[in-house]
């Protein structure tokens, strides 16, 4: 059926939509079974009849004159002001999503020092705990069946990289304590932290947020977690106290290694293969999932500088300072030693063809392999009993290690990332 609009002359129906004035009824339209001819467009799907000597009441709203004024004479810019708006929004908001993980932890911090009152009360209900469970819980959702069979083939990356957390980093303690500072417990703490087994959740979410091998980073972050039970007595009595014995809570570690790392990623692997649709939601929204492991692993600086306010307001900021470059120096040479020796294990290996020269695998023991964890160092300084100083003071610097080398492996993934973009742009271009 031919439109009675269709009868009308192009210029007299513009005409009629902007100049004529509204009347009291306007059009009647009969719709009619909306129809797709073949060559015609969306337009002509719908008949419209228009009675005749009718107008139309109102233009479309896109129609009206840009020179509209208001009372005063003064023209009317009812979009120029949200546009503005939006303009000077949409750099920040892209920041911040270009750059979630380091802006949530540099959040973190400075709630925790502005407002610590918060931060101790989230330690008293053992908030870290369930921020860790929350982490592994996401885990286990994103973790795919074949990102398994992958972490079984890359395992002798995962050997190397729990040699380099175990066996090889502990010597560098002993280069950290030929340093001398006052209060002597910052330079003590720090090489006991060199010690200690890889991080319980941001070396896995840096690997995830990389695109890196998440199994591998898993499996590297459990064992190396459950055999620094073991090592970690045997690596501090060698390193540091020079053969005098310390007694770690080993059955306590243990368990708590178990219901924060191992229960949570076995739920979220459960839950992902027992409910229909679950795993397919889980991977069209990795990059949110993603997001909320960045505010999970965020709770953690920011309860532990809440607690560690008042001994860093005793201590003298230069020094601090000190104690802070001394630790993120440790991470960056951790980094540059496990980047140098997976290059040189795929160049002897196999070359490109190389278990080690995989990016997935590369970027997972980088990440995992050179951080090492706060919260079992707080556990184990709790039980020395004050045997190598105030343990306040041996755990304060560590906190800001902890932080440093979460956000320099931040900006690390993010430099991989953009540079990946880039490449990727190249090839499509």
């Amino acid at each position: 059926m031919r439109s009675t609009l269709c009868t009308f002359p192009m210029a007299g129906t513009l005409q009629t939509l902007i100049l004529t004035p509204p009347s009291p009824q306007t059009l009647s339209f009969r719709l009619g079974t909306p129809r797709f001819p073949p060559n015609h467009g969306f337009f002509h799907s719908t008949s419209i009849t228009f009675n005749h000597n009718r107008s139309i009441y109102r233009p479309i709203r896109a129609l009206e004159r840009s020179d509209e004024r208001d009372g005063n004479g003064d023209k009317l810019n009812r979009v120029s002001g949200s546009a503005s708006g939006l303009k000077w929004a949409k750099p920040l908001l892209n920041f911040v999503a270009n750059n979630f993980l380091p802006v949530a932890l540099v959040s973190g911090v400075a709630l925790g020092l502005a407002y610590p009152s918060l931060g101790c009360l989230a330690d008293r209900y053992s908030l870290s705990k369930f921020s860790t469970f929350g982490i592994f819980i996401i885990s286990g959702l994103t973790l795919r069946s074949g990102d398994i069979g992958a972490a079984a083939e890359a395992w002798p990356v995962g050997v190397f990289g729990l040699v380099s957390i175990l066996m090889i980093s502990p010597y560098f303690s002993r280069a950290i304590l030929q340093m001398q500072m006052q209060p002597q417990e910052f330079v003590t703490g720090l090489a006991i932290f060199s010690c200690m087994p890889t991080t319980l959740s941001s070396g896995v979410a840096l690997t995830q947020l990389a695109g890196g091998n998440s199994a591998l980073a898993l499996a590297m972050t459990v064992i190396s977690n459950m055999l620094g039970i073991l090592m970690v007595p045997f690596s501090i009595s060698k390193f540091i106290a020079d053969g005098v014995g310390v007694s770690v809570p080993t059955k306590q570690l243990f368990r708590s290694l178990v219901l924060t790392l191992l229960v949570p990623l076995i739920l979220g692997k459960v839950f992902r293969e027992s409910f229909k649709g679950l795993a397919d939601f889980v991977d069209q929204n990795r990059k949110l999932f993603s997001k909320f492991s960045a505010l999970f692993l965020s709770l953690v600086p920011w309860i532990q500088v809440s607690r560690s306010r008042s001994l860093l307001l005793m201590v003298k900021p230069t020094v601090f300072l000190i104690a802070i470059g001394m630790g993120a120096l440790l991470h960056v040479i951790l980094l540059a030693f496990n980047a140098l020796a997976i290059q040189s294990l795929s160049a002897v290996t196999a070359g490109s063809k190389s278990i080690f020269s995989k990016k997935e695998n590369a970027s997972a023991l980088v990440l995992v392999a050179s951080q090492k964890t706060l919260p079992v160092m707080v556990a184990v300084v709790e039980q020395l009993g004050g045997a190598f100083g105030e343990s306040g003071l041996l755990v304060l610097p560590c906190v800001a290690a902890h932080l440093n080398q979460i956000i320099l492996d931040s900006l690390l993934v993010n430099f991989w990332l953009r540079k990946d973009t880039v490449s990727y742009n190249a090839k499509v271009n």
